[in-house]
C-alpha cells in the first residue's frame, strides 16, 4: 500500500470527511494554487519543517501560501532560539517522507512525537484547508472542523497556534 493509500484508508478508518483530487505532480506552492479546485474558500496551507541547530526540537509549520515566512517570527513565538530549515534528508527517518509531499498526515508516522505542529491562525480564515496525503500527485480537502477536531487529535503530536502578523515592507 503505498503512503497516499494509507493516508485516505486512515482518514476513511476514523470516519473523517474529505475529497481527494488526484494530479499531476505539484512542487511549487503557484502549481497547488493553480489546481482547478482551488478556490477562495479552500486554504492551501504551505508546509514547513523547522528544527533547532542541534536537530533535537523539530516544528511543522502551516501557514497561507502568501504569507511572507521569517524563521525570526516564529522562533520569537515558539521562544526558541536559531531555527532553520530542517534538512530534507530527514524526512524519510522523522516522517517516512520524500522531498516535496510534507504534509502534516506524516505526522501519523512520528511515532516518537518528536515534531510539533505549529499554526499560524491565518489558516482558520477559509472554509477548507488542502493537503497533500503524503504524496503530490493528490490533494486532499477537509473542513476546518474535520481538520481541528479529527485529525489534529488522532496525530498525537503537540498543536501550538500563533498569530503572526504580516510585515509591510
Amino acid at each position: 500500500m503505498s503512503v497516499k493509500e494509507e493516508v485516505l484508508s486512515r482518514l476513511d478508518s476514523h470516519h473523517i470527511p474529505y475529497t481527494c483530487h488526484e494530479h499531476a505532480p505539484v512542487s511549487t506552492m503557484e502549481d497547488c494554487l493553480a489546481l482547478p479546485f482551488v478556490n477562495d474558500e479552500v486554504m492551501f496551507c504551505k508546509n514547513i519543517l523547522l528544527c533547532n541547530r542541534q536537530q533535537t526540537d523539530f516544528y511543522l509549520y502551516l501557514t497561507p501560501p502568501d504569507k511572507p515566512f521569517r524563521t525570526a517570527d516564529v522562533s520569537k513565538k515558539l521562544q526558541t532560539a536559531r531555527l532553520s530549515f530542517a534538512p530534507q534528508e530527514i524526512l524519510p527517518e522523522l516522517l517516512h517522507l520524500e522531498s516535496g509531499s510534507l504534509s502534516p498526515f506524516g505526522l501519523w508516522w512520528d511515532a516518537m512525537h518528536r515534531v510539533t505542529l505549529v499554526i499560524d491562525s491565518e489558516i482558520r480564515s477559509a472554509p477548507f484547508l488542502a493537503f497533500h496525503p503524503c504524496d503530490h500527485t493528490a490533494t486532499v480537502l477537509l473542513t476546518q472542523d474535520a481538520f481541528f477536531q479529527q485529525v489534529v487529535p488522532d496525530l498525537g503530536s503537540i498543536m501550538i497556534e500563533l498569530n503572526i502578523p504580516r510585515h509591510t515592507l
